[in-house]
């Protein structure tokens, strides 16, 4: 690491944290629980921790407002990172090596410990200038969002001790924004729905010619019809940031079959698939179910997971969302609101009514999510946590 960051202390807390291989799988969450626990000391903050799911913990620090009984504000992030493979980086990372021009490398920069971090940070600067904020501030870290969150946010959102924190407001991920002067802010979020289709068939010897109706001919006419609907939908495609308003359904993984001699009798194909908050979800699922009949019979679809429906947040007339754009207007950084085309813990928060955005205040960064050498400059981090503090600030005080 160079010299120069070693006594910035605002650095050297980031790279604690991002230092902890809190990865996939088999994640033991208490180093990262124990490094929160001493932030929050630090701050002279309460800090809660649950655990609805065995060793799922969910810290909670709270910075309690002038008026705790109005609703109050979320800030939420995820303690847990996706796999690496460390020959593809340049730095290790999980060493939070900095280089001389101030870039620093590890996963979780981006997804999103530096987040999680830069919350913190900005309730430190708010506290040490001795502001006051209205609302009663919950800063949130969550276990296994990059594994679907059901044992994390999902868990949580159907407990009476969230119901007693009283979210009137949540913030959430976004991802970093290319652009200098601007932040995406995602309010709602595609379905993912995992599918299996598996085709049965007659087996028999690889060297037949005339036998109709194996596995791998069904197989072949459902694979037809998903590169068909998907060229329709590519046609559509414009840019990576509408991806949300469009369907994607990607093969992912095809089995079945036991030699290469010999005709199989079923074969499956999985896809990832995410649905756009304006499709009709009853009426795609029809199309799926009608592949599968008009191929023949044998042709059984299983959704592995099925993720349900959840309305966008409504940003028209939202108090909070105006302050939002306000604050990051005000530096000079604009908001783009679109819906994100991946998902986040924010859709289960947005289960329980409760509004919610997602947006990550690092602008002039390039989209490295759970990519090999994940980084961010250290000039970018402190100015999201300057960003952070004007909208919590905003927010807070609406």
């Amino acid at each position: 690491m160079s010299s120069n960051w070693e006594n910035d202390l605002i650095i050297q807390r980031l790279r604690e944290y991002l230092k902890i291989p809190s990865v996939h799988p088999d994640i033991d969450y208490e180093e990262c629980v124990e490094f929160i626990k001493k932030q929050a000391a630090e701050l002279e903050l309460p800090v809660k921790v649950y655990e609805f799911v065995a060793k799922k913990p969910i810290v909670v620090v709270t910075w309690k407002g002038l008026e705790p009984e109005l609703p109050t504000i979320m800030l939420n992030s995820h303690m847990d990172v996706v796999p690496v493979n460390e020959e593809q980086w340049t730095y290790p990372p999980f060493e939070a090596h900095v280089t001389e021009d101030g870039w620093l490398y590890a996963r979780g920069t981006q997804d999103m410990k530096a987040q999680g971090m830069a919350y913190l940070e900005a309730i430190r600067n708010l506290k040490k200038a001795g502001t006051r904020l209205k609302r009663t501030v919950h800063v949130t870290f969550v276990p296994d969002e990059e594994i679907g969150g059901e044992s994390g946010m999902g868990a949580f959102v159907k407990t009476k001790e969230f119901k007693k924190l009283n979210v009137g407001f949540e913030l959430d991920e976004g991802g970093p924004s290319p652009k200098p002067n601007a932040v995406h802010a995602f309010n709602g979020e595609r379905t993912l729905r995992h599918l299996k289709i598996t085709c049965k068939g007659t087996p028999g010897h690889g060297a037949l010619s005339s036998q109709m109706g194996t596995a791998g001919d069904k197989i072949a006419n459902v694979l037809n019809k998903f590169v068909k609907f998907r060229e329709t939908e590519g046609r559509k495609f414009k840019s990576i940031y509408m991806l949300g308003d469009l369907i994607t359904m990607n093969l992912t993984k095809l089995e079945g079959g036991t030699q290469i001699n010999v005709m199989p009798d079923q074969l499956s194909a999985y896809f990832d698939i995410r649905i756009a908050p304006s499709v009709d979800h009853v009426q795609f699922e029809k199309m799926i179910e009608s592949w599968c009949t008009e191929v023949g019979d044998g042709v059984t679809c299983e959704y592995l997971q099925k993720n349900p429906p959840v309305p966008n947040t409504n940003t028209d007339n939202l108090t909070f969302y105006n302050a939002l754009v306000k604050a990051t207007n005000d530096m000079g950084i604009e908001l783009q609101c679109i819906v994100c085309p991946g998902t986040t813990d924010a859709r289960f928060v947005r289960s329980q009514n409760i509004p919610a955005i997602s947006l990550t205040p690092f602008t002039d960064t390039p989209t490295l999510l759970h990519a090999n050498d994940e980084r961010i400059h250290v000039d970018v981090y402190k100015r999201g946590i300057e960003l952070t503090e004007k909208i919590l600030i905003a927010v807070a005080n609406v």
